[in-house]
């Protein structure tokens, strides 16, 4: 019977040329310009699961973009595995800061990447991780190796806050009815050293208004005298850390998790190279929370970032003003048992006390998600390891992410699903950044993978 590697070596051209044609169209999700863009793109994906061999595939309207569900339901006793992705990509500004352009996918051998990589936008995140999936299906039903059953949910607001897709999934609990629920928009350590997502920080992101005069002034005249709304954003910004890069909010670290030693000592054996991160990234040192390490910093503790930042005048040239408004975008990530609403009304609190005098303040809350940690003992993680295994010949590290994926923890709350995170991105593939790409070799090595995943859990369900 013939492999997933085998079958992946007979298609690789055509899956790479069918990932070159979803990555050509522009479905960013945060803009209405590209609308259209976004509902075509979740058009392509209904005809790829059709032709993938889902019996059922169906554009699900939502108050913002549909969300295109499919299955392959072989056998109602056999286990069900829902998968779940996104279609939309980020915005992909700054644009001239890429050095091809981010919807004309280019394919260029780089030194992480002897094999190749697609840079485009959406390349790792996560519409070259998602359509793995959608291949795994093609070589599972066309080779007859389907050992499950199989349901797609795959949305098109992931990339502003899955805002539509509570109220989905609330109203179609029967129909989304799975035993596990399997994701890859997540990464892995190397392909030396391949590991599973076993953890997610949650997320908290806001806008904040200062306004000080009710027009611009001129600076010269006023200046001094009558309060900047830059200025003075800038140091409320500022105040929102301390010296030991601790988050000042009251209350924010309240709930959060401390490691003991011993499981702080267990993520200190991933192998981590500071130089090479640092060379990586072009900077002379790294920076964060003291007393943790940098991988702590960006998994197990919270933080909070400005995103963006602007008032007054940006033009060319000079135009001495008084600004009467200026603003700025946050995010805070989040760890498990932080409540992501919780955190959000601290911050608006904690905003509106420390603005001064002569200036008003407004937060506007966007969106948010909770953190989300799957234990390591269940079937579906000891099958997700064996498909690693089998592929890489090595067993898979453990390992936190950074990221949020809001979805997973409502997953869990409304379907009583667990998520088993099959990343196979890196770190280092750009995504949210001009360059984003995706390694050939990791993209077919997830093809190759996935369908073990099925066949495993399958049989481990059967025994347990």
């Amino acid at each position: 019977m013939q492999s997933s590697k085998e079958y992946v070596e007979q298609h690789k051209n055509r899956f790479l040329n069918e990932l070159i044609e979803l990555l050509k169209i522009p479905s960013v999700s945060a803009d209405s310009a590209f609308s259209q863009d976004v509902i075509n793109t979740a058009e392509v994906v209904e005809k790829a699961l059709v032709n993938a061999g889902c019996d059922l595939v169906e554009l699900c309207e939502t108050d913002g973009y549909p969300i295109v569900y499919g299955e392959k339901i072989i056998d109602p006793s056999l286990p069900t595995v829902l998968v779940y992705g996104h279609y939309d990509v980020q915005p992909p500004d700054p644009v001239e800061l890429w050095d091809s352009p981010p919807f004309e996918p280019v394919i260029k051998e780089t030194e992480e990447h002897p094999e190749g990589a697609i840079f485009a936008r959406g390349a790792s995140d996560d519409k070259g991780q998602m359509y793995m999936h959608v291949k795994a299906l093609e070589f599972m039903v066309k080779t007859d190796q389907l050992p499950c059953n199989v349901k797609f949910m795959i949305e098109g607001e992931e990339e502003v806050g899955s805002v539509n897709i509570a109220t989905y999934v609330a109203n179609n609990k029967e129909k989304l009815k799975n035993d596990v629920i399997l994701i890859s928009d997540t990464g892995m350590i190397s392909k030396e050293f391949p590991s599973i997502t076993t953890g997610l920080r949650g997320l908290s992101y806001v806008e904040v208004e200062v306004t000080g005069p009710y027009r611009d002034l001129h600076s010269g005249l006023y200046g001094g005298a009558v309060a900047n709304p830059i200025n003075i954003l800038t140091k409320m910004i500022a105040s929102l850390h301390d010296g030991d890069n601790h988050i000042t909010i009251p209350g924010f670290y309240d709930k959060v998790e401390e490691l003991s030693s011993e499981e702080r000592a267990e993520m200190a054996k991933a192998p981590f190279d500071i130089n090479a991160y640092q060379n990586a990234l072009e900077i002379e040192s790294v920076y964060g929370e003291k007393g943790y390490t940098t991988n702590e910093r960006n998994s197990i503790r919270p933080t909070l970032d400005v995103n963006g930042i602007w008032g007054g005048y940006t033009g060319e040239g000079a135009k001495t003003v008084i600004p009467s408004k200026a603003y700025a975008k946050i995010s805070m990530r989040l760890v498990p048992h932080q409540d992501w609403k919780e955190i959000t009304e601290l911050f608006v609190k904690h905003f509106n006390e420390i603005a001064p005098k002569g200036a008003k303040v407004k937060v506007t809350p966007h969106h948010g998600g909770q953190g989300y940690v799957t234990p390591i003992d269940t079937i579906a993680y000891q099958a997700a390891s064996k498909a690693y295994e089998t592929t890489f010949g090595k067993t898979p590290i453990p390992q936190r992410s950074g990221g949020s994926i809001p979805i997973v923890s409502l997953f869990e709350e409304e379907l009583g699903s667990k998520t088993i995170l099959m990343g196979f991105g890196l770190d280092s593939n750009a995504i949210h950044s001009p360059n984003e790409h995706y390694g050939l070799w990791y993209y077919y090595k997830g093809i190759e993978t996935i369908p073990y995943f099925f066949k495993y859990f399958t049989e481990m369900m059967a025994s347990k």
